[in-house]
C-alpha cells in the first residue's frame, strides 16, 4: 500500500511543497494529493493589482501538475481530525459545484459531490492565512480586503464605479498597505487616496528607505495620516481614536492576516493566534505525522524571532517540510533550508519600487534599492515565486527515492539519522 501524503492548500506554500514531494518520491511508494478550493492558482502577492483592473495570466494547477502524479481534489477543507487522521471536505471546483472531467495529463480524484473524508499517513497543512478585522465595528461591513482574490475582485468591482473626486482609505501601513495605496493613486489619479497608519510611515525601513517612501507618496498625492489608530468603518467614512473622522467612500482592510481557523479546532498544540507549533524540520510538536508551514505554522527563525506571514517566510518552510518528509521516508539525511530574510521586496505602483535590504532576523540596514530598477526588480521576484510554483518538475535535480516498507507503514514519525 503507497503512503499517503495530504496537502491542504494551494498557495505558494503547498503547491510547491506538493511539486517537491513529488520530485523526491517514487510514484510507486506514495499517493500525493493536493487539496484546493479553487482550480488554479492564485498569485496573492498581486492581488492589489487586481483591485485596480489588472489581469492576471491564468495558472490552471491542471497545467501545473501534469504529468507529476499529484492527484488534485478541488475542495473546501472543513475539519481535520487528527487523531483519526483524516481530513473533512465538500467537493467544489472553486464556484460551488463539482468538476467536470479532469484536463489531460492529471489525475484528479474523482469530483463525487457533497462532503468527504481524506485518510492519511502524513499531513501537510498549508491552509495559509486570511484578512483579519481585528473587531473593528463596521470592518466587516463597510471594509474591502485584498488578502484574497474574491476580496480583490469585489474591491476592483467597487473602485471602478467610484466618480472622480470620491475618496479611498487604505488602513494599515504595513507592505500590503504601502503597494494598495500606491496601486490604487497610480492606477486612478483623480480618486482621493488616503493612508491611515497606526505608527509612522515606513518607520520600519531605514532612513533612505523612509525618505523615498514618502517621495512617492508625495508624488502620488497620498495623504497619510500617521500615528492615526481606526477605531470604526461607516459607509462613507473611518472614525479614529483622536476623535477625527476621515472621509472615505470605500476603506480597504489592511492591518494584518489572521490564520484559518480549522487548526485551532483540533487537538494540534497551537499558539494563542492558531499557528500550529512546529519544530525545525516544520514537524507539529504534538502529532509527528503532520507538518505546517507558510502562514499556518509557527517557525523560529534567526534571533529566535517568529517568521513574519509572508511568501518570503513560507517558500523554504516549504522546501523544509517536503525535503524533511522525503528523507524521513526513504532514510535520507535531514535537511536544513535556511530560514531568514535577505531584502523586504515593495512595489510602489507600477512604476517605483523599494528593495529595502535587510538583516537575517529582518531588521532593516542602510543599503536599499529605489525607482524604476526597483520595480524591475520587484517584478522579477513575482515571476520568479509563480514560476516555481507552476513548475515544480524543473529547477531539482531528479532524485527519487524508494520508501522503505516499514517507513511508509510508521509514517512521518520515524525519524531518519541526520
Amino acid at each position: 500500500m503507497r503512503h499517503r501524503i495530504v496537502v491542504l492548500g494551494a498557495g505558494y506554500t503547498g503547491a510547491i511543497a506538493a511539486g517537491r514531494l513529488a520530485r523526491r518520491l517514487r510514484r510507486e511508494d506514495v499517493a500525493i494529493t493536493l487539496v484546493n478550493a479553487e482550480p488554479d492558482f492564485v498569485e496573492r502577492v498581486r492581488m492589489h493589482q487586481v483591485a485596480t483592473g489588472q489581469d492576471l495570466r491564468p495558472r490552471p494547477f491542471s497545467e501545473m501538475f501534469a504529468d507529476t502524479g499529484v492527484r488534485l481534489k478541488f475542495a473546501k477543507v472543513t475539519g481535520v481530525d487528527v487523531n483519526r487522521k483524516t481530513v473533512a471536505v465538500i467537493n467544489t471546483n472553486g464556484s460551488g459545484t463539482t468538476p467536470t472531467a479532469p484536463e489531460p495529463g492529471t489525475t484528479p480524484i474523482a469530483p463525487e459531490p457533497g462532503a468527504e473524508e481524506l485518510a492519511y499517513d502524513t499531513l501537510v497543512y498549508a491552509l495559509g492565512s486570511g484578512w483579519d478585522a481585528q473587531g473593528v465595528p463596521g470592518t466587516a461591513e463597510h471594509a474591502y480586503e485584498i488578502a484574497s482574490r474574491p476580496g480583490a475582485l469585489r474591491l476592483r468591482e467597487r473602485l471602478a464605479r467610484l466618480d472622480a473626486g470620491q475618496s479611498v482609505v487604505v488602513v494599515g501601513g504595513g507592505l500590503t498597505g504601502l503597494e494598495a495605496a500606491t496601486e490604487i493613486a497610480e492606477a486612478r489619479p483623480d480618486l482621493d487616496v488616503a493612508l491611515a497608519a497606526r505608527d509612522g510611515l515606513g518607520d520600519w525601513l531605514s532612513p533612505k528607505g523612509r525618505e523615498h517612501l514618502r517621495k512617492v507618496f508625495g508624488k502620488l498625492g497620498i495623504n497619510v495620516h500617521e500615528h492615526t489608530a481606526v477605531t470604526g468603518v461607516e459607509a462613507d467614512r473611518v472614525a479614529t481614536a483622536d476623535g477625527e473622522a476621515i472621509p472615505a467612500e470605500v476603506t480597504v482592510w489592511t492591518t494584518g492576516f489572521t490564520v484559518h481557523p480549522i487548526a485551532k479546532a483540533t487537538a494540534l498544540e497551537v499558539t494563542g493566534t492558531g499557528q500550529i507549533v512546529v519544530d525545525g524540520t516544520m514537524r507539529s510538536v504534538s502529532h509527528p505525522d503532520v507538518y505546517a508551514i507558510g502562514d499556518a505554522a509557527m517557525v523560529m527563525g534567526p534571533g529566535d524571532k517568529p517568521l513574519r506571514m509572508s511568501c518570503a517566510s513560507g517558500t523554504p518552510t516549504a522546501w523544509q517540510a517536503a525535503d524533511t518528509i522525503a528523507a524521513r521516508l526513504t532514510g535520507g539525511k535531514l535537511p536544513n533550508a535556511p530560514l531568514r530574510y535577505f531584502n523586504q521586496c515593495i512595489s510602489l505602483g507600477r512604476k517605483e519600487g523599494l528593495i529595502q535590504y535587510v538583516t537575517a532576523d529582518d531588521r532593516a540596514v542602510r543599503a536599499v534599492l529605489t525607482g524604476r530598477l526597483a520595480a524591475v526588480y520587484k517584478e522579477l521576484v513575482c515571476k520568479g515565486a509563480a514560476w516555481g510554483v507552476a513548475n515544480p518538475m524543473l529547477g531539482l535535480p531528479t532524485r527519487r527515492r524508494h520508501v522503505t516498507p516499514e517507513r511508509a507503514a510508521a509514517g512521518s514519525a520515524v525519524n531518519a539519522t541526520v
